[in-house]
């Protein structure tokens, strides 16, 4: 008893010294990952969907701010380009309303819980909701909901001993299957029902993207960026 109550009282004093203003806790994360100007990384790519059989994926990554990315992939990887741009300031961009939800002991971790509503017309997207952890500035969870894919979610992990912490070291990647309306050709017939039919039932898929090798902040020409999406299975050695 004495220990829970000494946890809670821990607890308590981490979140007192957490801020409730929504636009600064999302301001410090831009402005955290604002200090990240440019990288390249290596990615694994696995992908859990009962129905399809996609073999683990390669690639390289390069990002420069503020919404530069350039992929060299070793094979194919069926997900959304969500899944691979970790820029906060690609979920915050253009005008938004957001509003402190509440505070939330996270997988442990102290974070404030932020959601934001896009303003004026939008593609897609209708909520995003950001798990932040304010000690470090850093996100440890985001779900977005959207008008045609239905709701997914991005959980991070960090390697506490890099310099630059704000890069995930991995990111779990959850979706709706039945909402992505995949092509038959992948699905092979086992795509589930359509997200409408009164027996739907949401089959849960997952991406496990990890991340080494970072280089970071070491300037990347601009020329990368203008080249289209390369194989790296094609590359001469």
């Amino acid at each position: 008893m004495k220990k829970a109550l000494f946890f809670l009282i821990i607890f308590c004093a981490c979140i007192s010294g957490q801020s409730k203003d929504p636009d600064k806790i999302l301001d410090d994360i831009k402005k955290s990952y604002g200090e990240i100007k440019d990288y390249q990384v290596d990615v694994e790519i696995k992908i859990d969907v009962s129905f399809l059989k996609v073999p683990d994926t390669k690639a390289k990554i390069y990002f420069k701010q503020p919404d530069k990315t350039h992929i060299e992939s070793k094979g194919f990887a069926l997900l959304p380009k969500s899944a691979l741009d970790i820029s906060p300031t690609s979920l915050l961009k253009g005008k938004y309303t957001a509003l402190f939800d509440h505070f939330e002991d996270y997988e442990g971790i102290p974070t404030a819980v932020v959601k934001t509503i896009p303003l004026g017309e939008t593609k897609d997207i209708i909520l995003t909701t950001f798990w932040v952890d304010q000690a470090k500035d850093i996100l440890r969870k985001v779900e977005i909901s959207t008008k045609t894919s239905g709701t997914f979610s991005i959980n991070f992990k960090y390697d506490d001993k890099t310099k630059f912490q704000q890069l995930p070291s991995s990111i779990v990647f959850s979706f709706d299957v039945g909402k992505l309306n995949l092509p038959k050709k992948f699905s092979g017939g086992g795509n589930p029902d359509k997200a409408d039919e009164k027996d739907y039932k949401p089959q849960i898929g997952r991406v496990y993207i990890n991340y080494s090798n970072y280089i970071v902040n070491e300037g990347i020409p601009d020329s990368v960026f203008e080249k289209p999406v390369e194989s790296l299975k094609h590359k001469k050695k």
